[in-house]
């Protein structure tokens, strides 16, 4: 797939100009159906899971995700472009006590 499109690079854009919380959940709920920003959610959340050695059964119960998927997101964590693994390295780094207590 190609990430140098006009499209995508506005996409980025948008997201860069956003400030905070509040202002990434409206443009969220505006650009995304429920449904999809919760499968976002969940493949965010099994990446720190994985990243917390968290075994593949118990993401899929609190998670509801398949196995494929989890190990699609696992794949990509360990050979993908990065993005997951900068931002957990960032999250450590700046949230230690929040990563460990698993509240992000």
């Amino acid at each position: 797939m190609n990430l140098n499109t006009p499209q995508i690079n506005s996409l980025v854009e948008a997201f860069l100009i956003l400030k905070n919380q509040a202002e990434m959940k409206k443009f969220l709920r505006d650009l995304l159906t429920e449904a999809e920003i919760e499968e976002l959610s969940k493949r965010w959340q099994t990446a720190q899971m994985l990243d917390q050695k968290v075994p593949y059964a118990t993401i899929v119960k609190t998670t509801g995700l398949s196995s494929t998927t989890i190990a699609r997101v696992a794949q990509w964590l360990k050979s993908g472009k990065g993005g997951y693994r900068l931002l957990l390295t960032r999250l450590h780094h700046h949230h230690p006590t929040l990563m460990e207590k698993g509240l992000f």
